[in-house]
């Protein structure tokens, strides 16, 4: 029997799920069981008095979830699952990359906790070997978006989910590269008109000049990936 992609989402807020990944592309895909969705609700483990959090040590604003609490939730999970990629959505952690979700796609599932309030208690973190991970320079009031987020980006790396496989073999970040841009009819928008060279009909002049605008928008907008580009270039004219 094939082994069917699943996330495992640790949250105190379940009723958010499954949200945008219940319609369009990733929505179809879970109602044909092409991928599944394990919600894990943390308010069900309490350590005492029906809570799962408490103040924090050494004092200051807001809750944090109680490492015992995590346990009991975690301990719930069958040992094969157990083992899947742990993330923890945070403002601290390393940017997240296309080649992270390619990675997990490839993987049986990954277990996802979506801090609220002042977070989690380190432990959890240290102890489970958790990778933080971060969507970007910004704050949210909890990982529930990030977490949608990644499962829709992994989701649709999933075999048999995207009908036309090309439009994710063009996508931004494949080779370190943005995508150029995209135009369709009509021909001409208040002023603005489709460059020339693609309603012309030659692929391999078409192929180039998508190429061109890519490193192009890249130079320009993200000199970071230019930068990884480059690197790469010289790297295989050398090897």
């Amino acid at each position: 029997m094939a082994i069917i992609w699943q996330a495992n989402v640790f949250t105190i807020f379940p009723g958010a799920f499954p949200g945008s990944l219940g319609v369009s592309i990733a929505g179809k895909a879970l109602a044909q069981q092409k991928w599944r969705l394990n919600l894990i609700d943390l308010k069900k483990f309490p350590v005492k008095s029906d809570r799962i959090d408490s103040i924090p040590y050494g004092g200051g604003a807001g809750m944090v979830l109680s490492p015992l609490a995590f346990e009991q939730a975690f301990d719930f999970l069958p040992e094969n699952e157990k083992k899947w990629r742990k993330i923890y959505f945070s403002p601290r952690g390393r940017a997240l990359t296309q080649d992270d979700l390619s990675s997990i796609s490839r993987s049986d599932g990954v277990l996802m906790l979506c801090g609220r309030y002042e977070g989690v208690d380190q432990r959890i973190i240290d102890f489970y070997k958790m990778e933080e991970v971060s969507l970007g320079d910004f704050i949210l009031l909890g990982g529930e978006v990030a977490a949608m987020a990644i499962i829709e980006g992994c989701v649709r790396l999933l075999p048999g989910v995207v009908g036309n496989c090309t439009s994710i073999c063009d996508d931004s970040f494949k080779n370190q590269l943005l995508e150029h841009d995209q135009y369709t009819r009509p021909e001409f928008f208040h002023g603005l008109s489709v460059p020339a060279l693609l309603l012309k009909g030659n692929h391999a002049q078409i192929s180039q000049f998508r190429l061109n605008q890519s490193k192009s928008l890249t130079r320009r907008r993200r000199f970071d990936l230019w930068a990884r580009y480059v690197n790469i270039f010289l790297k295989n004219c050398r090897d």
